[in-house]
């Protein structure tokens, strides 16, 4: 470390001290360093010298804590670790906190790899990138456990990254997703944490092969025009005695006080964020993976549980902050600096927050006191809608508030509108079985949702299996239940969710104002009765409109009058009741011409043939004329 670095470590603004720490091969051997500050004897053990601390002693920083020293004689690939002596005698071997590669669980090497030898052949997604905002663009994200999207079920394995590469992108790209979004590839040593319980926090999981293979991942989907989106986890981190936990005899990582440093429902231990050192190894790891892996977004994992000091704890079981508040400030300044690095180092990314409680300004500027998030993941429409949906339809009107209660609160932050992972786990049910009704109106429901969310303003996510009706829950143990889609039903649902995706991927009305007010308007929410909704979508200056109108009650109706904002045809673009999609056939096919009728508080109307259970997706252009004045027949209302 030169002074320059070792000045930016102490005061907390090392965003890249992984160039500095872990290892790095050079010409004839390799540099090892490792913030130990506490440790009274640091060496590297690995398999050249038989995993024995004596030959490969480092050297201590007493200004920074870090010990350094120069291996000579390895190698890529070669296992390591870091025999590290607590001042109390007792001894550990470590995996490299700033290692890029580690060997496969249960195994806990780290291993040697250098970094810079991948030729990317994404120049071009990479240019493009920053030229239009995250907000205006389109993002249909597919989010994806790599070990249990598809198997090698005759050989019993996983696939590789290599192997993997291009049966997703041809697969994101034919359904109309722009985006996958990686649950945690972190190095990880428990399959059942899903990568939730990191150890590696600058290792892609070797559970699928190499560091480079996985950039081969991550280059194949930028090639085929595929965003990557991964999880990453600065909430919390395991006990493993390999890893972070109680690291050079100290509570290193973590806080030092259970009611700061433990998570008490996870079992997990909290980062100490208040130390300036700490902000630096997490910094650097999302900085990492946005410089070395070409990441466009990063996901992250339980916000809430970092923003409150007693999440998930009782009274008299928490350290309130200076001020007697519950709010965790050291985390919040932690965020703060997140969100700022990246937004300074890669314009162009995107930040996601998984943030369950009314936060105010998760998404909102820093500079405006907000947390600095692009996106947030919008918890409350998913749960309103998913608990909507499941209720039978006899019992809706009841609950129409569900439906419409996001627009309360829409333009508050900036929207993701997630079916993730969490809601089809632990007895929930898979999207599919969660449809009340018999078979028909199972998958007639879950159009219907699907329908409703395309048009609902927000960006979108899904998890891996509901875009054709998997039946069971998600296991991470095994692959999706591909096989069911010999059946009809699940072709046509699949059909149905690719048409969905490419036409809000394609058009303007139906991404570009997502979070603006002008991109929807209401036609009418109040039909609780029937329990139908009908809105409208557009673009910039408003000269295009998409028209949905949402049944959710399996009662068709032939001729159901909504007002409009203009005269001339409104042409069905898509239907969830047509027959390619496995409905009965009900809903517009041609064009029908809306004239000079009031309704619904609209100087025009038109009457559509709305199918049960069902979404019908018109769009019009405004004609030149609609500024006009025109002479409107008033009607009674029916």
């Amino acid at each position: 470390m030169g002074e320059l670095d070792k000045h930016l470590w102490c005061q907390g603004n090392h965003y890249r001290a992984y160039n500095n720490l872990g290892a790095h091969l050079a010409e004839g051997g390799a540099h090892f360093a490792v913030w130990a500050p506490d440790a009274h004897y640091v060496a590297v053990i690995g398999e050249w010298n038989q995993w024995t601390p004596g030959p490969n002693p480092l050297t201590k920083d007493h200004d920074t804590g870090i010990w350094t020293g120069f291996v000579e004689g390895v190698h890529a690939g070669q296992g390591y670790k870091y025999w590290v002596q607590a001042r109390s005698g007792l001894s550990s071997e470590r995996c490299d906190p700033f290692g890029f590669w580690s060997e496969n669980r249960p195994s806990t090497a780290s291993r040697l790899w250098d970094i810079t030898r991948y030729q990317w052949g994404d120049a071009a997604w990479i240019e493009e990138r920053p030229k239009v905002s995250a907000y205006e663009k389109p993002m249909n994200i597919y989010e994806v456990h790599l070990g249990s999207w598809m198997k090698d079920v005759f050989a019993n394995r996983w696939l590789t990254y290599a192997e993997l590469a291009p049966k997703l992108a041809e697969y994101c790209r034919g359904m109309g997703y722009t985006h996958v979004e990686l649950m945690p590839i972190t190095e990880h040593p428990f399959d059942g944490s899903w990568g939730y319980q990191c150890t590696g926090y600058f290792a892609p999981t070797a559970r699928f092969g190499n560091p480079d293979e996985f950039r081969l991942l991550v280059d194949t989907l930028h090639q085929n025009g595929i965003g990557v989106i991964l999880d990453w986890v600065p909430a919390h981190f395991p006990r493993d005695g390999h890893a972070l936990a109680y690291f050079d005899g100290t509570h290193l990582f973590e806080h030092s006080d259970p009611r700061q440093g433990a998570h008490p429902d996870w079992g997990t231990l909290i980062f100490n964020y208040g130390r300036h050192e700490v902000r630096n190894f997490l910094i650097s790891s999302a900085l990492f993976w946005l410089d070395q892996y070409h990441i466009d977004g990063l996901r992250v994992d339980a916000v809430a549980s970092m923003l409150y000091l007693d999440y998930g704890r009782k009274h008299g079981e928490w350290v309130p902050n200076p001020y007697g508040g519950r709010e965790n400030l050291e985390a919040v300044e932690f965020l703060k600096r997140f969100n700022q690095a990246v937004q300074e180092h890669h314009p162009g990314t995107f930040t996601l927050a998984e943030e369950s409680t009314s936060w105010p300004g998760v998404t909102h500027p820093v500079a405006d006191g907000g947390l600095g998030f692009t996106f947030k993941w919008n918890m409350g429409w998913m749960h309103d809608n998913l608990e909507y949906i499941a209720k039978d339809p006899i019992h809706r009107k009841y609950h129409h508030q569900k439906l419409t209660f996001g627009m309360m609160y829409q333009y508050s932050e900036k929207f993701i509108l997630p079916f993730s992972h969490d809601e089809v786990v632990h007895l929930k049910k898979s999207m599919l079985s969660k449809m009340p009704g018999d078979l028909w109106q199972q998958f007639a429901n879950l159009r219907c949702l699907y329908g409703y969310k395309a048009g609902f303003p927000g960006k979108k996510l899904d998890f891996m299996g509901g875009e054709f009706g998997q039946w069971n829950e998600w296991n991470h143990d095994k692959e999706l239940d591909w096989h069911v889609k010999r059946f009809d039903e699940h072709q046509q649902l699949a059909a149905w969710s690719g048409a969905l995706n490419r036409l809000v991927r394609d058009e303007k009305a139906l991404h570009e104002l997502d979070h603006h007010p002008d991109g929807f308007e209401w036609v009418s929410c109040d039909e609780w009765e029937q329990s139908m909704v009908s809105f409208l979508r557009f673009a910039s200056g408003k000269n295009e409109a998409f028209l949905f109108i949402v049944n959710f009650t399996p009662v068709p109706y032939m001729a159901h009058p909504v007002g409009l904002p203009w005269a001339g045809d409104w042409t069905p673009v898509l239907c969830s009741d047509w027959t390619e999609f496995g409905g009965s056939g009900l809903g517009n096919r041609l064009p029908v011409v809306a004239v000079a009728e009031e309704w619904n508080g609209r100087p025009f109307s038109a009457r559509f043939e709305v199918p049960p259970l069902g979404v019908l997706i018109l769009r019009s252009s405004r004609p030149p004329e609609v500024n006009k004045p025109v002479k409107v027949r008033k009607k009674k209302a029916e």
